[in-house]
């Protein structure tokens, strides 16, 4: 398990999907896809915060991996790091950032990092819901009941999941330690 943001580099152009990669070394836990379908693959393996996404590859266009990753629910951050010129089809496409080629090795960077803190903030605010759901649950049932409820082990599941990739995202978790020691059951 790592303990920084996880990024992929999607281009099909492996020197640049190699620079981006190399940029971001030491920053993040990075990886490199050469083509749609294999970014689609890796997503799908692993979690990922944030995706450099080229929109111009030759199996899968960026707009098409944007589309899928959207129908599966995707929870990163997509950059669009591209030559294409925006036009007013971006309007309809799900991406948080849209960065024109040449990047510069600062610009990826801060990119990167302006994703991770958004992407941490969205997380928390998840992680706090299911955290009080499960914490007040937890204090009002039996172990056995949680046990077979479930929906209560879905949630259980999620804020594990949550609480991870908060602190993996967090330049400093001090605000999760907060939360914990808020009394939510009243005893």
């Amino acid at each position: 398990m790592t303990d920084t943001p996880r990024v992929l580099v999607v281009d099909d152009e492996k020197e640049v999907a190699d620079a981006y990669a190399l940029r971001l070394r030491g920053e993040c836990d990075v990886e490199t896809a050469y083509g749609g379908r294999e970014a689609l693959s890796v997503v799908e393996e692993r979690p990922v915060d944030i995706l450099l996404l080229d929109r111009h590859m030759p199996d899968i266009s960026g707009d098409e991996v944007l589309a899928t990753l959207d129908d599966r629910g995707f929870e990163g951050r997509v950059v669009m790091v591209t030559a294409i010129d925006p036009e007013f089809d971006v309007l309809e496409l799900p991406f948080d950032d849209y960065l024109c080629k040449p990047v510069d090795r600062e610009d990826v960077r801060s990119v990167v990092d302006q994703q991770r803190q958004v992407l941490a903030y969205e997380t928390l605010g998840a992680y706090f819901g299911a955290k009080s759901t499960r914490t007040v649950l937890e204090a009002q049932t039996t172990p056995e009941q949680r046990d077979e409820h479930e929906a209560f082990q879905a949630v259980r599941e999620r804020a594990d999941r949550l609480e991870e990739r908060a602190r993996r995202l967090l330049d400093d978790d001090t605000v999760l330690e907060e939360f914990a020691s808020v009394d939510r059951d009243g005893h």
